[in-house]
């Protein structure tokens, strides 16, 4: 799977993005393995939602930390790109 910002981006099913009380930070569970995101992929990963394109995601984000939009829209695609390969973000246009 490509990622690029005309994707709309979701958690794979069975992946869950959830705050862990006892870590006090949110963690994105998938089988066998916890990643705990930064800030700004936290950010990303609440946008997540089947429905955002990654440009809309981009966009709101640059605005929200009045960062390039072009910049924080290329660190989007890469870091979703990177959890595709692991299996963890689907593309809905690919069903």
């Amino acid at each position: 799977m490509c990622i690029d910002a005309s994707a709309v981006p979701r958690l794979k099913s069975g992946i869950r993005l959830q705050f862990n009380q006892p870590r006090g930070k949110w963690v994105v569970q998938a089988p066998e393995r916890v990643l705990m995101p930064d800030d700004i992929a936290l950010a990303v990963l609440k946008r997540c939602d089947g429905e955002t394109r990654v440009e809309s995601i981009a966009e709101a984000l640059a605005e929200k930390y009045n960062a390039p939009r072009a910049a924080v829209e290329c660190d989007i695609v890469e870091m979703l790109q990177d959890l595709a390969d692991k299996g963890i973000i689907a593309d809905v246009r690919e069903r």
